[in-house]
């Protein structure tokens, strides 16, 4: 019989339409919703240490199943402590699954319902991963939550292979839960492409059976933003409103907030730190492109109404010079700057939606960054 989740708990604690904030409690903390995720995936958040991020009021990170069972490994990292001790951080963590990884880095051999053969993008070794193990590897980390094996598939994909994704994606949530073995909460995931009845078909499937959450994956692919918010639009009706929804690998401050407005309680995206590293950053007026000539001289900061380090410290000019002079620095400085934005949008979305405003801040985020 699957082992139950003793820790986790998810309350809604206020709403304004579909859009809802509440917290959800871990063994590590509690973290309030709508919350955004910042990616560690190789148990590193690049160019942020774990003080930085708490000081800038993240609550959980996410790191990948897939790239710490390459290096260093999962026996390693439980022999050392598991995984908050590894990386030095006493706060949740989410681990994905590793299947997407799987997917798009390693050269794939063959995909069954027994799970996926594959060649390690570091060294060509032949590998496998099933349900089981994805679990396996999970439960060694220590993750306070973990994700499902599922299949991402790509897009576009034909009608006839993403009926069949959908059909081993459960069979694999079934058997993750079997063979489940930790207190740690274990979410399912709803698949089915850009195929509106498949959506259905998968989320009704994932939402029967007992995950402490459901996530919606398959999406921000390559389908963009319009189709993105129609499959949403399909599938946040058929999942549980007693459970977190978390929205995988989203994206942008537009796709956040219309997401939130369709029910989504949870987003990871690489985009805020990724963007930082290739001087862009996010700011209440747009982005910014630190490159450009423009601001070779310019003594302001990157937004004069942002409370971050880098804009209290330090002008555009100074982080034009980092990043054409390839300082590591101005990775960082543009990463603290970038993550405290996406951060502070979430602690908005959450007391917009508590003070019933939440439309007219969705409204804002859209003329900003409506591109």
């Amino acid at each position: 019989m699957a082992m139950q989740c003793s820790s986790f708990r998810f309350d809604i604690q206020a709403t304004d339409g579909d859009a809802r904030s509440g917290e959800f409690q871990t063994g590590h903390g509690a973290v309030q919703t709508p919350v955004f995720m910042p990616v560690g995936t190789q148990a590193t958040v690049k160019a942020a240490s774990p003080e930085v991020l708490k000081s800038l009021g993240s609550r959980i990170i996410l790191s990948n199943t897939y790239h710490l069972h390459m290096r260093p490994g999962e026996k390693l990292i439980a022999s050392l402590g598991g995984l908050h001790t590894f990386m030095g951080w006493d706060r949740p963590i989410l681990t994905d699954s590793g299947g997407y990884q799987a997917f798009s880095l390693a050269k794939l051999v063959k995909i069954s319902d027994e799970g996926l053969a594959f060649s390690s993008h570091l060294d060509g070794s032949r590998r496998f991963l099933s349900p089981e193990k994805a679990l396996e590897i999970q439960e060694d980390l220590g993750s306070d939550i973990m994700m499902c094996l599922d299949e991402c598939v790509a897009y576009p994909s034909t009608r006839e292979y993403v009926e069949a994704s959908v059909k081993r994606t459960t069979l694999w949530a079934q058997r993750s839960l079997a063979a489940r073995r930790s207190r740690s909460a274990l979410f399912g995931i709803v698949q089915g492409g850009v195929y509106p009845d498949l959506r259905i078909r998968s989320a009704r499937e994932i939402t029967a059976e007992p995950f402490d959450g459901v996530a919606v994956g398959g999406l921000s692919v390559g389908e963009g933003h319009n189709l993105m918010m129609d499959i949403l639009d399909v599938t946040m009706p058929c999942l549980p409103a007693d459970k977190p929804r978390y929205l995988m690998g989203v994206g942008t401050p537009k796709d956040i907030v219309e997401a939130v407005a369709r029910g989504v309680d949870m987003f990871d995206c690489v985009l805020p730190t990724r963007n930082a590293r290739n001087g862009m950053l996010f700011t209440r007026n747009g982005k910014i492109t630190i490159k450009q000539a423009r601001y070779r001289e310019d003594p302001n900061p990157p937004d004069e109404q942002c409370g971050c380090y880098t804009c209290r410290n330090f002008s555009l000019a100074y982080l034009r010079h980092l990043y054409v002079s390839r300082e590591i620095l101005g990775s960082v400085l543009n990463t603290i700057h970038n993550l405290y934005f996406y951060l502070e949008l979430m602690s908005d979305i959450r007391h917009a939606i508590s003070e019933k405003r939440f439309d007219n801040l969705r409204k804002q985020i859209k003329e900003i960054y409506d591109d």
